[in-house]
């Protein structure tokens, strides 16, 4: 008789979806299954049915806004996140959740109050790693992997700033969401997807109003 690895429990372990149309995908699903939720890959709009929230990789941002679109996945994103879903988005992913976008002839998603700037880093050459302090997260400095990164700029209403480097804000939260400038998903460190991930099993917050 063949002993197979027992499947982890589904139980308290919410699903949560990737957008799996550039970017570092998988790394992100790996980090999600360790930080405690069960992860599914969103190519197109029916992958979104049953996710209770949804990580932005990183990636190239334009590529990533026309990939959305040729899929129908734009409008979908709009409305679960107007639903109440929580997202997260990285590098590229929080540009594309930015209301206003410098370096980008347009916002895309336009979903959180926040002013961002484009390859604020330099380019692929300019890639570096530091150690981060962030605001009310327990263990000590995170590293954070800056690659082509962009910078938050500023934050609107609903936004806390939990990081910065001298060349602006890396890490911000909302009620429903986490962005960050840099790569969480390309360090053994799973804190912030923890993070996430418990803010999913807290629950929708409700619609949300915008005005």
């Amino acid at each position: 008789m063949i002993d197979r690895p027992t499947p982890p429990p589904t139980a308290g372990r919410p699903l949560i979806g990737v957008l799996a149309v550039q970017g570092d995908v998988s790394e992100h699903m790996a980090t999600l299954e360790r930080a405690g939720a069960r992860a599914r890959p969103v190519k197109r709009p029916d992958d979104l049915e049953g996710v209770a929230g949804l990580v932005l990789p990183g990636g190239e941002s334009t590529a990533l806004r026309r990939l959305l679109d040729y899929e129908g996945l734009l409008e979908r994103v709009r409305e679960k996140y107007a639903e109440g879903m929580p997202v997260f988005g990285t590098c590229a992913g929080a540009i594309l959740l930015a209301t206003e976008v410098k370096g980008a002839p347009a916002p895309h998603l336009s979903l959180l109050p926040m002013t961002v700037r484009r390859n604020a880093f330099g380019r692929q050459r300019e890639s570096f790693e530091t150690r981060l302090e962030v605001a009310g997260l327990e263990g000590g400095p995170l590293t954070a992997v800056f690659i082509r990164a962009p910078v938050i700029e500023s934050v609107g209403p609903g936004m806390k700033v939990l990081a910065k480097l001298d060349d602006g804000i890396v890490l911000a939260e909302g009620e429903q969401a986490l962005v960050a400038s840099f790569h969480p998903e390309l360090t053994p460190d799973d804190r912030l997807h923890r993070r996430f991930v418990e803010r999913v099993k807290r629950g929708a917050v409700g619609p949300v109003t915008r005005s």
